[in-house]
Formats: C-alpha cells, structure tokens, sequence
C-alpha cells in the first residue's frame, strides 16, 4: 500500500465519534428544504430504479449553492476533476469553500478531490465539515468508509457504509462493500 500522509487512528476514531454524534442529533442546514425532506421519505419507500431517480434530484438540491458565481465554481471544479486534473479540482473546490464556507458541496467535492490524490487527512477533514453542513450526505458517508477501507480498518468502514445505507438503502456499492466487509471480518473470527 502506498505511504499515507500522517493519520493517527486515535484521530480518525475519534472523528467516527463525531461524526455518529452528528448523526444522531444534528439537524440538517443551509441547503437543506422541505423538498429535499420529501425526497429523502421518497427515497427510503423507493424501489431501486425509482431510487437512481430520487438520488439524482438530491444531488441536484445539493449542488445548488443560491449563488451563480458560486455554482460556477462547483462546475468547473468537477470538469477539472472529470478531465482527470485534480489540482485544479482541488484549486477550484477550495475557491468555493473560502467563499461559501455553509455550502457543504463544495466541502464534500475538494474531500473526492483530495482522496483522488491519496491526501487522506485533508479528505477526511473535509468530509467532517461536509457531515456537519449535511448530516443526511450519504456520499460523504461512503467516502468515508472508502478511507477507513484504505486505512484497513474494516469495522470503521462498515460503520460508515451502514451509517450512509441508513439514509439511502439502494446505494449498489454500498451494499457490496458491506457485503464484502462482513465476509471478510467473519472469516477472521473462525
């Protein structure tokens, strides 16, 4: 495995502390509307195909920052990562979050931008912002578990997978990771 920036694992811990609590008792801002609260009750009593729908109307909600300078940003930020150049990601998503610090999509977008290039610290500080800002973001969640993956430490993962399948039970890759995790961490304890 390539050499990861410092990371303590009593740090990242106790970041999954947090970020449990946050889940537990924090209360969705900024972005956060009756529609997108209609979406989430839509996406829970989904079946799959109806959820790839709803799922694409929440991310729309969220990608919606009220500002059109702002917006801009957050699009030529994920351009720059989809043509592969995830410094000028990280150049354009960390523009957005200096200048719209409650707009949890821009946190959330430099935190894939930041994991794309192995800064796994950086990522999950953002993620932590992400999850304060948004609480039901299912893809800070995933991303989540994704790093506790890397870190090999599977319990870690699978909480945070199930954490981010609690809010969106149809996420695929989700459900395979977890599947995976759980095959594995049973085969360790026969």
């Amino acid at each position: 495995m390539k050499a990861l920036r410092p990371l303590h694992n009593h740090v990242v811990a106790a970041l999954v502390l947090v970020f449990c609590a946050m889940l537990a008792f924090a209360r969705p801002v900024g972005a956060q509307t009756a529609a997108l609260d209609d979406l989430f009750a839509e996406l829970k009593e989904s079946d799959a195909q109806g959820a790839s729908r709803i799922e694409r109307e929440i991310w729309n909600e969220w990608s919606k920052s009220g500002s059109p300078a702002m917006d801009l940003l957050l699009q030529r930020g994920r351009d720059a990562m989809e043509s592969g150049d995830a410094a000028a990601a990280i150049e354009h998503f960390t523009a957005l979050t200096d200048h719209a610090p409650d707009f949890a999509e821009g946190w959330n977008a430099r935190a894939t931008a930041y994991f794309t290039v192995g800064e796994l610290g950086p990522s999950v500080n953002d993620i932590a912002r992400t999850l304060t800002l948004n609480p039901r973001h299912f893809g800070a969640l995933s991303g989540l578990g994704m790093i506790f993956e890397q870190l090999e430490q599977p319990e870690k993962a699978l909480e945070a997978y199930r954490a981010a399948l609690a809010i969106h039970p149809h996420l695929q890759g989700v459900i395979e990771s977890i599947e995976r995790l759980e095959a594995d961490t049973a085969g360790q304890d026969l």
